[in-house]
C-alpha cells in the first residue's frame, strides 16, 4: 500500500463491522478502579472523547477475568457483576453514538502478581518460575507462583467465559483475548516461563493448548456477529529484554495455529513496528503476515501520519497508546499531516494520576 493513497482514512470491514478509519485507541491499563472494580468516570470519559474525536476502534484497559488469581496490579477492573456491566453499557452506547467500535480486552495476569494483590492471595502460572526482575510497584522480588493444576486451568478458562458473558451484556462490539506481554496465556506460550511436562508444555502445539481452549470457550458464549481478536507479543512487562519465542520459525508456528482458531483478527504488540525481528530482515508484522491472512493490528512507535501509513503497508489497523492518550486531536492531526513527535513514557505517567486527560 503506497503512502500517497492515505490508507489511514479508508474504511475497513471485519464481519459486519465497518471501521470508518484505520486508527484505534490501544488498550491501556490505568489502574483507576476502586473496590467495586469499576474505573473512575474520567477514564470512561476519555474513551468516549476519543471516539468523538475520530478514533474508529476504542479498547478498554485489560480487565481481569476472575476474583481469585487473575489480578496482577491494584485498581484493575472487572466485568462480571451487574453494576460493572451497567456502567460499561453506558460507555459502549456512547462510543457507538460517535461511530466508534468498542473492544473489551481481558486477561489473567498469572505470575505477574504479588502478595496481597489477589482476593485469594495466590500467584499461579504454568510453572513455578518467577520473573527475574524485581516488581517495579513494590521494589521486591516477585513471589514464586504455584504451578497450575488441572482445576486451576479449568477455573482460569471459566473466568474468561464469565467475563465474555459480561462483555456481551454490556454491549461491546468485540472482545480481545490478551495473550501478550508475559501474562498468563503468554506464559504458557513461551518456554521462558513454561517447563511443564504434560499436555500444556513442551512442543509448540502443547504450549498453545490453553490459548486454544480459551478462544473456543469464549467463542461459544458470544454472538456470531461479535468480533473476537487475539493479542500476542514477543516481549513481556517483566524481563523485557528477553525474547519470549525462540526464533522466527517458532513465532510463525504460533501464528499458524492462531490462524486456525475462530478469531477475526490478530493484534501484534511491538516496541517499534519498524524494527527487524528474530535476526531476520523482516519486521514482526511482516513475519506475522507470512503466516496468516487474518486482519492484523499493530502498535509500537506509531505517532504521526508517516509512521501510520508505513505501518499500514503490512497491517490493517494501527493502535496508538501515548500519542492518542496525550493528544486529543491525534486523529485530526494525522488527517492534516501535522508534524508530530513521539511522546516519552514519562509523559504518559499522568494517566496514572487523578488528573483527567484532555
Amino acid at each position: 500500500m503506497a503512502t500517497e493513497k492515505n490508507i489511514i482514512f479508508s474504511p475497513l470491514t471485519i464481519k459486519k463491522h465497518t471501521f470508518h478509519n484505520r486508527i484505534g485507541v490501544a488498550p491501556m491499563t490505568r489502574m483507576s478502579s476502586g473496590p467495586d472494580s469499576i474505573p473512575r468516570k474520567d477514564v470512561f470519559d476519555f474513551l468516549v472523547r476519543r471516539a468523538e474525536k475520530g478514533a474508529s476502534l476504542i479498547y478498554t484497559e485489560a480487565m481481569v477475568t476472575d476474583y481469585e488469581s487473575a489480578q496482577g496490579y491494584p485498581g484493575q477492573s472487572r466485568i462480571t457483576s451487574q453494576q460493572q456491566i451497567d456502567t460499561w453499557k453506558k460507555v459502549t452506547d456512547a462510543i457507538r453514538k460517535h461511530n466508534g467500535i468498542s473492544m473489551m480486552q481481558f486477561f489473567h495476569c498469572g505470575r505477574m502478581a504479588y502478595d496481597g494483590i489477589n482476593p485469594a492471595n495466590r500467584a499461579i502460572a504454568p510453572s513455578a518460575i518467577a520473573p527475574s526482575q524485581d516488581n517495579p510497584l513494590t521494589g521486591e522480588p516477585y513471589p514464586q507462583p504455584e504451578a497450575m493444576s488441572r482445576f486451576d486451568i479449568d477455573h482460569a478458562i471459566n473466568g474468561f467465559v464469565e467475563s465474555a458473558k459480561g462483555a456481551v451484556a454490556a454491549g461491546f462490539d468485540g472482545i480481545e483475548i490478551h495473550g501478550a506481554h508475559g501474562y498468563l496465556i503468554n506464559q504458557f506460550l513461551s518456554t521462558y516461563s513454561n517447563t511443564r511436562q504434560d499436555g500444556y508444555g513442551g512442543p509448540v502445539e502443547n504450549r498453545f493448548r490453553l490459548a486454544s481452549e480459551i478462544i473456543r470457550a469464549v467463542k461459544a458464549v458470544i454472538p456470531e456477529e461479535m468480533l473476537l481478536f487475539f493479542r500476542i507479543s514477543n516481549w513481556g512487562i517483566a524481563d523485557m529484554e528477553v525474547s519470549l519465542f525462540a526464533d522466527a520459525s517458532e513465532w510463525q508456528e504460533m501464528i499458524t495455529l492462531l490462524n486456525k482458531e475462530p478469531i477475526d483478527a490478530i493484534s501484534v504488540s511491538t516496541y517499534d513496528f519498524q524494527v527487524a525481528a528474530f535476526d531476520t530482515d523482516l519486521t514482526m508484522t511482516q513475519l506475522t503476515r507470512k503466516a496468516t491472512d487474518l486482519p492484523l493490528l499493530i502498535c509500537g512507535k506509531i505517532y504521526d501520519h508517516h509512521t501510520a501509513e508505513l505501518a499500514l503497508e503490512d497491517a490493517d489497523l494501527v493502535l496508538s497508546a501515548k500519542s492518542i492518550l496525550l493528544n486529543p486531536d491525534f486523529v485530526d492531526d494525522l488527517r492534516n499531516k501535522k508534524e508530530l513527535k513521539p511522546f516519552e513514557s514519562e509523559e504518559a505517567n499522568r494517566a496514572y494520576t487523578d488528573e483527567p486527560l484532555p
